[in-house]
């Protein structure tokens, strides 16, 4: 079923948004041009062209579990050189997400069979002890729902520490040729939240 409903949404999207906005696409075939690079989650329920209202070319998107930025990852360093460096992208974000998965199986440290994701989020335990360090999450389910959002908010914040061990982003933010910016979107609004909104570009 998974393979048909992609192949039929393929059809759809060729004789739908493709051919009335042919031009456009063609075009892309000649480079991209993205006025922004973003780090996200990879939960299915948020997609940053969707809730940006971007087309295809606009952003420069790395999803993973979490929105994690580990310091000194391969993947992460690789988007970030060719988005800075080659791409000349002067804004990037790291956007976290209410009712994010990845923060629910931090916070609970509940790991079950799994090899690769405790791993993962070890990347985002200082975080969690920031928040904890303020309040145990709560019992009342209202109440732990904002606790949630907190983690959520300072796992955001941790991950644009992280981004700043990268020399690459140093080196762009510090000449004024980068803005790094925290954003949170609250899925129960469909808005973003500017966490962190980085520095000013240079004038030039």
């Amino acid at each position: 079923m998974g393979i048909e409903r992609l192949m039929e949404g393929n059809q759809a999207f060729v004789e739908g948004d493709y051919v009335e906005d042919i031009d456009y696409y063609k075009e892309l075939l000649k480079g991209q041009n993205p006025h922004a690079m973003l780090i996200g989650c990879c939960d299915s329920r948020v997609v940053p062209e969707i809730t940006c209202h971007a087309k295809p070319g606009e952003i420069f998107v790395h999803r993973n579990i979490g929105n994690i930025v580990p310091p000194g990852d391969w993947n992460i360093g690789t988007f970030l050189e060719y988005g800075i460096r080659h791409l000349k992208v002067n804004t990037l974000v790291v956007c976290g997400h209410e009712e994010c998965g990845a923060m629910k199986a931090l916070s609970s440290g509940e790991s079950g069979d799994d090899v690769h994701i405790p791993g993962w989020l070890s990347h985002a335990h200082t975080a969690l002890e920031m928040v904890e360090k303020r309040g145990k999450k709560p019992s009342d389910p209202e109440e732990a729902r904002k606790w949630q959002s907190e983690l959520e908010i300072e796992n955001v914040k941790l991950q644009l520490k992280n981004l700043r061990t990268y020399q690459v982003v140093r080196e762009a933010e510090d000449a004024g040729r980068l803005r790094v910016i925290g954003l949170y979107y609250r899925m129960s609004t469909a808005k973003l939240e500017v966490i962190e909104p980085g520095k000013p570009l240079n004038a030039e």
